[in-house]
């Protein structure tokens, strides 16, 4: 009994790294998702460069992934950058001096516009950058790709 219990733990050790999310952001001008992994496949969408997609599996130079709106698609490994972005998902979120409701507001950003993820900040924030070069917190329910 014990050693079966041992073994499941064990078990959750190795799985528990892999349910981690994995995003990335597409890094050509337009990226080509597909319904199946080969360019052959049927054609769905384009996507442009910098949006923020969450992996889902990889396969043989393919990936399937995730959008912000819970599709998915394929897309060319090569196509994704290891850097990180998120894309706002709120009407208007706003980008704030410090990881707190109090703090000022530096600007307000509109549903869609494409941020930099820089950090993850105290529980429910996370430290962005905006795309005019501001520097600033939003909060985690605003955006999605964290």
């Amino acid at each position: 009994m014990m050693r079966r219990l041992l073994v499941a733990l064990c078990s959750l050790l190795v799985v528990a790294p892999a349910l981690a999310s994995d995003y990335r952001s597409v890094a050509v001008p337009a990226a080509i998702l597909y319904d199946a992994p080969s360019q052959k496949a049927k054609k769905l969408y384009l996507m442009r460069a910098q949006t923020p997609v969450e992996v889902v599996v990889r396969l043989e130079g393919w990936v399937k992934v995730r959008d912000a709106e819970g599709t998915l698609a394929w897309l060319e490994a090569a196509q994704l950058a290891e850097k990180r972005t998120l894309i706002v998902l709120a009407e208007r979120a706003e980008l704030r001096q410090a990881d707190r409701d109090d703090a000022p507001v530096i600007a307000r950003m509109e549903k869609w516009l494409v941020v930099d993820y820089l950090a993850p900040a105290a529980p429910g924030w996370i430290q962005v950058r905006h795309r005019d070069g501001l520097t600033g917190f939003v909060r985690s329910t605003q955006v999605w790709g964290a």
